[in-house]
């Protein structure tokens, strides 16, 4: 059976007319698979994709074996889609660009998120800002479980003093996709900012990924020096 969308309805055609962000999710599947099976179009394809794995990001995560159980799907339809994501993962990750500003936890959901969302360790980052909040260099200070012995003040401030910073914003996921602050999250930022008082170095945020929410201390009202 051919596929009987019109041509200029095809997704490489609305693509090149409108851009990819015209696209929904199954069409821009459908042009990374380029072609479907005999009998399934690669629009059906890409639905029966996101049917069967409910999201971009357990399709992301699915194995070999999960794919191969879907009729059209094959060697070269799997190195396709693992091309994509390892492609997007990898934009995700690229490191931000000095002198950019930070004025809101939005924007530090917006970077942060995609990068930190799927992952299942905890990562902490800490970010060097000057006097005007513009960025001068991001650190990561610690992998595996968030506690108070990975996340010292000292493993925080070190760079900030070495790097000049006048302020500094730190940033967390949590793996099990809950962005509510834990007790132990909440000392933390609690010895960060009085440590940051003493050094005149400003704590302005900690933020908390998880899953596709977060929290903001700032703006919670939860960075208190007691």
């Amino acid at each position: 059976m051919f596929d009987q969308t019109p041509r200029w309805e095809r997704p490489r055609e609305r693509l090149r007319r409108n851009g990819a962000e015209a696209l929904s999710l199954v069409e821009l599947l459908a042009v990374v698979l380029r072609t479907g099976a005999p009998g399934t179009p690669s629009l059906r394809l890409g639905a029966d994709l996101l049917r069967r794995f409910g999201s971009l990001e357990r399709l992301a995560r699915a194995a070999d074996g999960e794919f191969l159980q879907l009729s059209g799907m094959g060697p070269v339809k799997i190195a396709s889609l693992r091309a994509a994501f390892e492609l997007g993962s990898r934009l995700a990750r690229a490191p931000l660009n000095p002198g950019e500003r930070f004025q809101s936890p939005e924007q530090v959901h917006a970077h942060f998120g995609p990068r930190l969302r799927q992952l299942r360790q905890e990562l902490f980052y800490v970010l060097l800002l000057d006097s005007r909040q513009r960025l001068i260099s991001e650190v990561e200070v610690s992998r595996g479980s968030l506690n108070q012995s990975l996340v010292h003040p000292r493993e925080v401030f070190a760079p900030a003093l070495r790097e000049s910073a006048a302020a500094i914003l730190v940033i967390h996921n949590h793996p099990s996709g809950n962005p509510d602050p834990s007790r132990e999250d909440h000392e933390i930022t609690r010895r960060l900012a009085q440590a940051g008082e003493i050094l005149g170095v400003r704590l302005l945020d900690h933020v908390v990924i998880g899953g596709d929410g977060y929290r903001s201390f700032a703006r919670s009202g939860w960075l208190s020096l007691k």
